[in-house]
């Protein structure tokens, strides 16, 4: 597989939960959270914040977390992870695979990043992956709610479909239907990277804001693999009540790294 690098793309304000990603969390910017639990991945040879802001690039700073000014000018997160590769071959360097995680996502594992690149491991030519993400099962109350972002997948995994809509919709209620929600973490090969940041946004990716449609409609593959444990996405307060409950009880006296770093 080679060099993985894992690039988490942290812009400063949002729509819905301004500033979201210096808030504190038991005490640490959320930020430094997502940073510590993702480090401690095997599969990652570095990690780094990728960002627009001089406020966060101080926090990690501060915080020690290698972390780059990129251009505000990008239109997702996959666009700053893009313009990190390209620093990184103006250099002399290119990794193989990049790994893109999302700032707002706190409870990651390690074991979730593990998981997201087992695909690129693979010794099945038929199946060489060029980008990968993670799916959980959920129940059809938490699959009609539009900020679960829902996955269908075919026999080998790959995506059909991505929707903020409860895809599959189940016809006659007889309860066949299993839902997926997306986890927004992906792994991609240096030439998919490239392809998508070159591909202008398309029409799906545009009606459901879901950058990942991008791929899909420009036929480039995404390689889904599922995961037992669910991730709650910081997108509103209610979000971050539940993430903040769930740190206080697990792991508040007891920093991944022992401390600040």
């Amino acid at each position: 597989m080679g060099k993985v690098l894992g690039v988490i793309p942290a812009h400063l304000e949002s729509t819905r939960l301004p500033r979201k990603l210096l808030r504190p969390l038991c005490g640490r910017p959320m930020l430094a959270w997502v940073y510590d639990r993702a480090r401690q991945a095997p599969g990652l040879d570095a990690l780094a914040v990728a960002t627009d802001s001089e406020e966060i690039l101080e926090v990690c700073r501060l915080h020690n977390i290698p972390a780059a000014m990129t251009s505000s000018e990008h239109r997702s997160g996959t666009d700053r992870v893009f313009e990190v590769m390209s620093r990184a071959l103006m250099s002399g360097s290119r990794e193989d695979v990049y790994v893109n995680i999302q700032g707002d996502e706190p409870m990651i594992t390690p074991g979730h990043l593990e998981q997201l690149l087992g695909p690129f491991r693979s010794s099945e030519p038929d199946l060489e992956t060029q980008v990968s993400t993670l799916k959980v099962a959920i129940g059809s109350d938490d699959a009609r709610n539009p900020n679960n972002v829902k996955v269908v997948t075919d026999f080998r995994g790959r995506a059909l479909y991505f929707s903020r809509a409860p895809v599959p919709h189940e016809r006659d209620g007889s309860g066949r239907a299993r839902y997926y929600k997306h986890l927004g973490v992906y792994a991609y090969t240096a030439d998919a990277l490239e392809k998508f940041h070159r591909l202008p946004p398309s029409e799906l990716e545009l009606a459901e804001k879901l950058e990942q449609l991008r791929f899909l409609e420009n036929g480039i593959p995404i390689t889904v693999v599922e995961t037992s444990q669910d991730t709650i996405g910081v997108d509103t307060e209610e979000d971050f009540r539940k993430v903040e409950e769930y740190f206080r009880g697990r792991i508040v006296n007891h920093y991944p790294s022992g401390g600040r770093t």
